[in-house]
């Protein structure tokens, strides 16, 4: 690692302690300097955003895929469509799979796929046929021909697709219901057979398995959210954002978490859910009334416990000794001499020690878990301030100013900015809880940096969200200087967080 001296002087190169005043270009400084590495990380506006290397996928645009897909291979492969989408279906969209097995033994992959050369006719010979599942002798009009030959009437055919597609995605794999047929039920079958319900359901399985068997697709993971991810395979920048204004990671699927790694994350919220926590609490926070054993929470008061009915016990909650034995010359009330005697030379029982220790890590957890959360909730009330921009306060101001949705855009943009950089705040306190003990002065470059990038952040945030409220409600405000400053300050905010990140992701925890 590099000396931490250099690392505080390459932050503080940006950094001025005095507050900031956005006023002519020149009074800014080095706040808006931007180096080339985080130019693709910052759009006109100086937001702060991952360089983007995804694209978000509507239902359209993935059976677009899916089709482009079925064609190229049903004339590569010198094959009907329908048989296409079995074959791409059986090698799970993996088309060079599909391309060396076909071209090294057709025969081979149309038996294992059940996709036979051949057609079995109907014999011709008699007027009726007897359907093999119901037995009723039947024209042969009311027959579905398949390729093997087996002969179902319609009316079982369709009981079968029924039962099958109600029975969820396994009816994509559908074979002959003859126990000794592998043919395959292709979806001419059913776009035959199947009512519009079923055909709707066999079809969006078909675009489900299409997405969830794919290497770079992923459906968004927010309840109602039917659309799905593309990510640009080859990069290590996993963060997503979907039109729902869902932020997810997709290699994870949690949160999006930049720049906190996936394996930080993953321990992270195991413990928020972990019955661990619940244990270390009442460790922490309880003890055994000494006489009867009963457990007691001390949630305020003095160190004075009394023990409920019918035990009654009086006793000190630190040392847990006869209460007739302390007063004034023990500590009065609100301490215990004797406690602080035996913890000062390490006389302490185990189980006195295990739970002053419990407490310890669970004042820690808290510090960092109460920041977390915070975060996460103005994050939650930022994103609906921002999508409540277009009916609130820009009709407001086109208004009050006369100025164009295009010349307001910098509004949007500094929430825009405000949402990203609350998510990457809330992500490092999980990083800070997880930092080594016995390196305080990493530890303290990074309370150093958080600290900062936060203070920037209340500014935009405050400036955005109260400055914009008290100037509509003023008649002599000049907009061009809060433009002005806003812009500013998201230039500045921006350009903290950029370091902030680029920091975190070359440090290893």
């Amino acid at each position: 690692m590099e000396s931490d001296d250099d690392n505080l002087e390459f932050y503080e190169s940006d950094y001025d302690e005095e507050e900031y005043n956005c006023g002519s270009d020149s009074d800014m400084g080095n706040y808006s300097s931007v180096s080339d590495e985080d130019e693709s990380n910052v759009n006109n506006y100086g937001t702060f955003k991952p360089k983007k290397t995804y694209t978000v996928l509507k239902e359209g645009d993935i059976k677009k895929q899916q089709d482009h897909q079925i064609s190229h291979a049903s004339i590569v492969l010198s094959i009907s469509e329908v048989a296409a989408s079995k074959l791409l279906y059986y090698y799970k969209w993996n088309v060079s799979q599909l391309h060396d097995q076909w071209f090294a033994d057709e025969d081979r992959v149309r038996d294992e796929v059940g996709l036979p050369s051949t057609v079995v006719p109907f014999l011709n010979t008699e007027e009726a046929i007897t359907c093999g599942i119901c037995f009723d002798v039947l024209p042969q009009e009311d027959f579905y021909p398949m390729v093997c030959g087996h002969p179902y009437c319609k009316t079982c055919w369709r009981g079968y697709i029924t039962t099958s597609i109600n029975d969820g995605p396994g009816c994509l794999s559908l074979r002959c219901p003859e126990p000794s047929c592998r043919v395959a039920v292709c979806r001419d079958l059913i776009d035959d057979l199947g009512t519009e319900v079923e055909r709707e359901k066999y079809h969006r399985y078909y675009l489900r398995v299409y997405v969830e068997e794919s290497r770079k697709i992923k459906w968004c993971p927010m309840p109602g959210c039917e659309n799905a991810v593309e990510l640009e395979l080859g990069n290590n920048i996993f963060d997503v954002t979907c039109l729902c204004f869902g932020s997810f990671c997709w290699n994870c699927g949690e949160d999006a978490h930049r720049p906190v790694s996936c394996e930080t994350v993953s321990k992270w919220v195991l413990k928020n859910s972990s019955e661990a926590e619940n244990t270390k609490w009442i460790l922490a926070n309880s003890k055994q009334c000494p006489m009867c054993k009963r457990n007691i929470e001390k949630n305020k008061g003095c160190m004075h416990m009394v023990c409920s009915p019918p035990c009654k016990y009086q006793f000190c909650w630190l040392c847990l000794g006869d209460w007739k034995k302390h007063g004034q010359e023990t500590g009065g009330y609100y301490a215990c001499n004797i406690y602080n005697n035996k913890k000062e030379k390490g006389l302490l029982d185990e189980e006195e020690s295990i739970r002053e220790m419990a407490k310890s890590s669970l004042n820690k957890y808290a510090h960092y878990y109460e920041r977390w959360a915070a975060n996460q909730k103005s994050r939650e009330k930022a994103i609906e301030d921002f999508k409540a921009l277009d009916t609130g306060i820009l009709v407001n101001l086109r208004n009050k100013t006369n100025e164009t949705e295009v010349q307001l855009k910098f509004i949007a943009e500094a929430w825009e900015q405000i949402i990203e950089c609350r998510r990457v705040l809330k992500w490092t306190y999980a990083y800070g809880y997880y930092l080594p003990e016995d390196e305080p002065v990493k530890k303290q470059l990074f309370e150093y940096l958080q600290g900062q990038a936060e203070a920037q952040l209340e500014k935009l945030h405050n400036c955005t969200e109260k400055e914009l409220t008290s100037f509509l409600e003023k008649d002599d405000e000049d907009f061009g200087n809060f433009r002005e400053k806003l812009v500013g300050l998201t230039a500045v905010t921006q350009s903290h967080f950029t370091k902030l990140v680029a920091y975190f992701e070359t440090q290893k925890l």
